[in-house]
């Protein structure tokens, strides 16, 4: 691939640009064929330049996550805020919308091939995807709690509960079949999880 003559983005531009090259080289060859060399071809850049932004090709993974887990929060600092239906409803959705993306379900099959020779990215994944997700929702559910928006004892696990009941069945099906849902089909199943977690945990 030539790279075009055009004016080269700085600092977090440049970084971010950076990072949707490596997503699309991850997602395209996986992450062991994937090398820094590439990403930087790729991106008309040195690799000196990767370097200094990321560190290391682990590094650069952790970022294309992290990214992807802010896309399925909603905002970049993902904080949650608001009444618990609301704020369960809009998660929920933005969840299905995540996980209804191809690229969404081609970047958890490279981490599932991929973990068993590299443990590290499969923790890379769960921490700044899953994981980071998990933390946001159970700071927010120990703050309704404490507000007596709701009546729980583990936000922690209530958390995992929520995540489970909203994305376990979609992920399974788009991960084994060619399924798609339509918008209908998942307000559906939304509303549903959101009114089985209310019954659980609301007062």
């Amino acid at each position: 691939m030539k790279c075009q003559a055009s004016p080269v983005p700085r600092g977090e531009k440049r970084r971010d640009q950076i990072a949707a090259v490596a997503e699309t080289v991850f997602l395209e060859r996986g992450y062991a064929e994937t090398t820094m060399q590439l990403i930087a071809e790729r991106a008309c850049a040195s690799k000196e330049t990767l370097y200094r932004h990321f560190g290391c090709k682990e590094a650069l993974f952790s970022e294309v996550v992290r990214r992807r887990s802010a896309m399925m929060m909603g905002s970049e600092d993902g904080e949650l805020s608001g009444a618990p239906k609301k704020v369960l409803l809009d998660l929920a959705l933005s969840m299905l919308s995540f996980l209804g993306g191809p690229d969404s379900i081609c970047l958890y099959r490279v981490v599932v091939a991929e973990a068993p020779r590299e443990p590290e990215l499969g923790r890379i994944f769960y921490e700044q995807g899953p994981g980071r997700v998990i933390a946001r929702l159970s700071d927010y559910l120990r703050q309704a709690a404490e507000r007596g928006e709701l009546r729980l004892a583990d936000p922690d696990v209530a958390a995992k509960l929520f995540m489970g009941a909203v994305a376990a069945n979609i992920q399974i099906l788009r991960l084994v079949t060619k399924a798609t849902f339509s918008k209908a089909e998942l307000l559906a199943h939304a509303n549903e999880a959101v009114s089985l977690f209310l019954a659980r945990y609301g007062v």
